[in-house]
């Protein structure tokens, strides 16, 4: 029975050593164990020059857009152009079926000739009374007579002419003109259609794209932070000191021509909080088209800022937060006041940080406030994609 108790005994110390041989071995493996202090990599904060971009949806518009509207009633008997054709000021676009309006203009000429004979007529009327009144023979009531008669005829006369003159003015304007130059829209009338300036829809549109207008909005934020630190007495100053924009298309690409922004509305609007603006880009070559859409990006400029890894920080109620390592290699819970922008991997730093601080970039959810860790230092982070390094 002692031999046995003996090796119980003997048992029960093996177990209890070979607990003990795991236990340290579990300690040196957890930096947070067993008083070792963990390696963290921590990364140097130094100030760089980035450039940020706000994008903002857009519609785009020509420089002048003109509705094509028949000024006389007709039925359509030629079409000119095709949709989507570019035309020239002055170019014919459609003709009108001129029948009744040239048998107007006729009408108005024999009218003038009838005119022009009484109007004869009444001046030889007063030839031949005034002699008789100054004889005498007829009397003064009769010459006056005479005289109104005349101007009657006269006015009949003027009248006439007035007519002929719209006449002819109608039958020019059943050869319907392009005002401008530009692309031609959509056609809801065809050869045959009876049509006059009444008509709910135009004939069509010529839309001027020399220079195209794109309209978008801003919140009223937005705009202030824009506009805020540029130079000039008034907005059409300021907005002419912003950056010149780019217009982001719908398959994604960037259109070759530069754009700047013109103006922007003097009301807010009440329902949305935003702010209307135009940016203006060149088309030569046609390539956008009134109606169309796209994105205005513009780039802001920022110098000498703090960048720090999106992953490096944590929030907490809105509020964001980082590690700092002090000079005991203790880590402080440091608040931080961020630009979020398009910059897909870094925060933009405004306030908390300074130049040469050291931040804890990786294994942030293991620390503690004053915890000491072993930094390891790593290079700054490369910006991102869509930022790129600013040369102002």
């Amino acid at each position: 029975m002692k031999t046995i108790a003996q090796f119980t005994s003997l048992a029960l110390l093996a177990i209890l050593l070979l607990f003990s041989s795991c236990s340290n071995k579990q300690q040196g493996s957890n930096p947070m164990m067993g008083g070792q202090v963990g390696e963290y990599l921590v990364q140097e904060i130094t100030p760089q020059n980035i450039t940020l971009y706000q994008v903002f949806p857009a519609t785009l518009e020509g420089e002048q857009t003109v509705e094509i509207r028949p000024r006389v009633a007709g039925y359509i008997e030629k079409i000119f152009v095709d949709e989507g054709d570019y035309v020239k000021k002055g170019q014919i676009l459609f003709q009108l079926n001129a029948n009744d309006i040239r048998a107007q203009v006729r009408s108005a000429e024999a009218q003038i000739k009838v005119a022009e004979s009484q109007v004869a007529t009444a001046k030889i009327e007063l030839k031949k009374t005034e002699p008789l009144v100054e004889k005498n023979i007829v009397s003064d009531f009769q010459l006056e007579s005479v005289k109104t008669n005349l101007q009657s005829a006269e006015a009949q006369l003027a009248q006439a002419q007035a007519n002929l003159a719209n006449a002819k003015a109608n039958l020019e304007y059943t050869m319907i003109t392009s005002p401008t130059n530009g692309f031609i829209g959509t056609f809801p009338y065809r050869v045959g259609s009876l049509v006059s300036s009444s008509v709910t829809q135009p004939l069509t549109t010529v839309s001027n794209t020399s220079s195209m207008r794109a309209y978008f909005s801003v919140n009223e934020k937005a705009f202030l932070q824009m506009t805020k630190e540029l130079p000039g007495n008034n907005t059409r100053e300021k907005l002419a000191n912003l950056p010149e924009v780019d217009l982001i298309l719908p398959d994604k690409s960037t259109y070759g021509e530069k754009g700047k922004i013109e103006i922007a509305s003097g009301i807010v609007d009440p329902q949305t909080g935003a702010i209307n603006m135009r940016a203006s880009f060149p088309n030569a070559e046609g390539d956008l088209r009134s109606g169309g859409s796209g994105n205005i990006r513009l780039p802001e400029y920022h110098k000498n800022v703090l960048l720090v890894p999106q992953d490096a920080s944590y929030e907490i109620q809105g509020k964001h937060f980082v590690y700092v390592v002090n000079s005991e290699n203790k880590i402080v819970n440091t608040p931080i006041d961020v630009i979020v922008g398009d910059l897909k991997q870094l925060f933009v730093v405004t306030s908390g940080l300074k130049a040469g601080d050291k931040i804890v970039v990786q294994g942030i959810t293991s620390l503690r406030d004053g915890m000491e860790i072993k930094p390891k230092l790593t290079k700054q982070q490369a910006l991102a994609e869509n930022s790129q390094p600013s040369n102002n």
